[in-house]
């Protein structure tokens, strides 16, 4: 590929390696429901449970993974948590006649899996601060073909063996961790070139300011983690609202795979659109925010006007294209404005947004099941709208920025007075 060649060689390496791991991550994701109702006999209400503990663990582990990245140091955070996530991956074909084990290792996983993604982001943001935007962009592209790849090979693995799915989701997170190492490792050694305004930890920190303390800073993060949180809860209608109206009309389930084959596709094909847009009227991250939430609003009353397959279709362009437009712009506006603390911060409006995505499917399930996609389209048109509102609030706290630079010199301040030399 072309546009990979305008990269270091460290950073091509980084985007083979988080392309392999997204596409084990992505092998277990869609047989999880499956594998309750189907493999261990439960029932779907046990197979949501499930879910919602898995999701709780994500939730504690961005906190957690935010919080500890400069206590414990990045190579002991990222590459532990990413074995924890491999060795837990690796029991559960053994305890799937055990039901309590069976959902306590389900948190476990989505906890470790969790604590690395915040780490991983500060230490992209760190390492390469003079074009993290633009890398943000470029891993987050790479994430989702490996998802497309993985989520195509699911079902194939799933007709041999459930348990082959969660063993090659181990053996791809055994492997990024791997990497991790040798890479962190290589970055240790003397004569590496510093790449970052940000000295990245080789060994741990002092803690900086508590985490009250940083809480207390709600401009940096409290409106975006809440624009965060609508947005994720919104989105939850494509499982709870779309996919059970497919099959209620008498539309074949592929139609539903088709709709992701497409989201998959132009958030490859569709960087041209993105960066325009980026270029024309979202120059900024904060604007970029508030641009995507008026995309996911436009798809979702495109969905309450077109109850039709095709008014699908274009809802799931226009929401592929917020998606596009959020996602790298939450952790490099972070790592821009909160210097030392965006580990931080990335943790917490990870956190907040993974409460939307649990909240959401239960909400939007019991409004479907009282009254059909009507009501659950206007509800997620409606959450748009706060997440559109909440993300203009931040834009113009942000606009305002200068505690936010008094922090960031001061976090930076701390880190190179605290980094070995």
């Amino acid at each position: 590929m072309k546009w990979l060649e305008q990269y270091p060689k460290e950073v091509k390496g980084f985007l083979v390696a988080s392309l392999v791991a997204s596409a084990g991550g992505s092998l277990m994701w869609p047989l999880t429901t499956m594998y309750v109702f189907d493999e261990l006999g439960r029932s779907m209400q046990d197979a949501g449970f499930v879910i919602l503990i898995q999701s709780m663990g994500g939730i504690a582990g961005q906190l957690l993974g935010g919080a500890m990245y400069h206590r414990i140091g990045v190579k002991k955070l990222i590459v532990g948590s990413l074995l924890l996530n491999a060795l837990g991956l690796f029991t559960l074909p053994f305890i799937n006649g055990l039901w309590g084990l069976f959902i306590a290792m389900m948190g476990f996983i989505g906890f470790c899996n969790a604590v690395s993604m915040p780490a991983i982001q500060a230490f992209i943001g760190f390492r390469f601060a003079d074009r993290r935007g633009e890398l943000f962009n470029v891993i987050y592209v790479a994430n989702n073909i490996g998802v497309a790849l993985g989520t195509a090979m699911s079902g194939f693995l799933a007709e041999i063996s459930y348990h082959l799915s969660f063993v090659l989701n181990g053996v791809t997170s055994f492997g990024f961790a791997i990497f991790f190492l040798s890479y962190l490792t290589k970055l240790d050694g003397p004569g590496v070139p510093e790449q970052s305004h940000h000295p990245q930890p080789k060994t741990p920190l002092p803690a900086g300011p508590g985490a009250w303390a940083l809480l207390g800073n709600t401009r940096i993060y409290l409106f975006m983690g809440l624009g965060s949180l609508f947005l994720w809860f919104g989105n939850s209608i494509w499982n709870t609202g779309v996919s059970p109206f497919i099959i209620s009309e008498g539309m074949s389930k592929t139609a539903y795979g088709y709709l992701w084959t497409l989201n998959g596709i132009l958030i490859f094909a569709a960087q041209p659109l993105t960066n325009a847009i980026k270029r024309w009227f979202a120059r900024t991250e904060s604007s970029q925010m508030t641009v995507s939430a008026l995309f996911y609003l436009s798809a979702y009353l495109v969905i309450v006007a077109m109850h039709s397959y095709p008014g699908m279709v274009l809802a799931m362009v226009l929401a592929t294209l917020g998606e596009m437009l959020i996602s790298p712009a939450i952790p490099a506006f972070i790592s821009e404005r909160a210097g030392h603390a965006a580990p931080f911060y990335i943790g917490v409006t990870g956190g907040m947004g993974a409460v939307g995505r649990v909240i959401g499917p239960y909400a939007m399930g019991t409004m479907y099941d009282g009254g059909g996609l009507t009501p659950v389209a206007w509800l997620a048109a409606g959450v748009a709208v706060l997440s559109c509102l909440s993300f203009m609030v931040h834009a113009r706290l942000s606009k305002n920025s200068s505690l936010n630079h008094n922090l960031h010199d001061k976090n930076a301040r701390q880190a190179d007075a605290s980094s070995p030399h």
